[in-house]
């Protein structure tokens, strides 16, 4: 029998729990309380679809009150019916666990928005220089064994500063967030996408757009026709597949840049690859894909203006000090009765 179950020891060694982490959880419990650490491997790619939960894991939860891993099963649902109350997924994404049994369960549902928030940002921030300072033309030319100076040298050179850009935040949560406050320390400015107005007012340099269907549908509009460069940083939901299709690359800028860091259903990668081809787009970032691993004969591959990083944006040794902080905070305040932090809107599937 165990109170809590941890179901954190990924497979791949950087998102493994560690032994620290899992002693300062043990700490925080309430006198009497019990902790299962599951010693079985997990597999927590795509936010916890992996290869699901393990016998030893279904059998801790079934007296459980909390469950933490990544991603929340409904075999894990089913498993603790009868006691589980709090779950907790170390994904910031939760479109593996928003299934039936989880739409229909009264279990609290958390999730880590905004945990891998740092990281994910210095990425964008490393994808956006790339092609505003040329570094794909420099990289060309090594390639190429020569110096390779004109193309930053003609009068209509793509070389340019980011600080006197408009960068549109497509998702201005958590990530979002991180992401404008780099480039507004570079002097960029930021328009914001969200679904909601912000509770508070945004800092200096950040224009908030918001609205719902039709109402996103013209917020969407015209970030895209003010920015130089769209950075994608929105929950995947029903609402936000496909919401950067043929159309809507054809409003933004010639030259623009595009940035994935959020989900690649989010992109139609065809109309994508015409943009890029044409030279309508200056270069595209891409951490994302539609197909993961992204398929061997996908265009993308072979195109110059792009960078491909393997779903790894998120990657941090700094990422296991922010999650443990906000399992702590939240096992105080589940305790209290108080709201979560980052608490699931099932509806809205964030």
């Amino acid at each position: 029998m165990a109170d809590v179950v941890l179901d954190l020891l990924d497979r791949r060694p950087i998102w493994a729990i560690p032994d620290w982490a899992i002693a300062e959880i043990r700490a925080a419990l309430p006198p009497g309380w019990t902790l299962h650490a599951a010693t079985t491997p997990a597999d927590g790619s795509g936010d916890g679809r992996g290869t699901g939960p393990s016998a030893e894991v279904l059998e801790a939860v079934r007296d459980a009150r909390v469950y933490i891993g990544f991603g929340v099963p409904p075999e894990v649902l089913e498993a603790g019916a009868d006691t589980l109350k709090w779950v907790h997924t170390g994904a910031a994404g939760v479109g593996s666990s928003l299934h039936p049994a989880m739409r229909a369960s009264s279990v609290r549902f958390s999730n880590s928005a905004g945990i891998h928030g740092p990281p994910m940002a210095e990425t964008v921030l490393a994808m956006l220089l790339h092609f505003f300072r040329g570094l794909d033309l420099a990289a060309q030319g090594q390639r190429e064994g020569r110096w390779h100076s004109a193309p930053f040298y003609r009068s209509d050179t793509p070389v340019r500063e980011l600080g006197g850009a408009t960068v549109g935040i497509v998702g201005y949560g958590g990530i979002g967030r991180e992401v404008g406050t780099r480039v507004r320390a570079l002097g960029a400015r930021v328009i914001g996408l969200r679904r909601r107005p912000p509770p508070e007012s945004p800092p200096d340099g950040v224009e908030i757009l918001h609205g719902l269907g039709e109402g996103r549908n013209e917020a969407l509009g015209t970030l895209l026709d003010r920015a130089d460069a769209v950075v994608v940083t929105a929950p995947e939901t029903p609402e936000t597949r496909g919401m950067l299709g043929r159309e809507a690359l054809a409003r933004l800028r010639p030259g623009a840049v595009l940035v994935n860091v959020a989900r690649g259903s989010l992109v139609d990668e065809e109309a994508l690859v015409e943009a890029l081809r044409s030279g309508h787009l200056r270069g595209a970032g891409l951490d994302v894909f539609r197909a993961e691993p992204l398929p061997a004969d996908s265009p993308l591959w072979s195109l110059p203006n792009v960078v491909i990083t393997p779903h790894v944006s998120g990657v941090s040794r700094g990422f296991w000090r922010r999650e443990v902080d906000l399992i702590l905070d939240n096992l105080a305040r589940w305790r209290r009765g108080e709201p979560l932090r980052n608490e699931v809107d099932r509806d809205a599937g964030y």
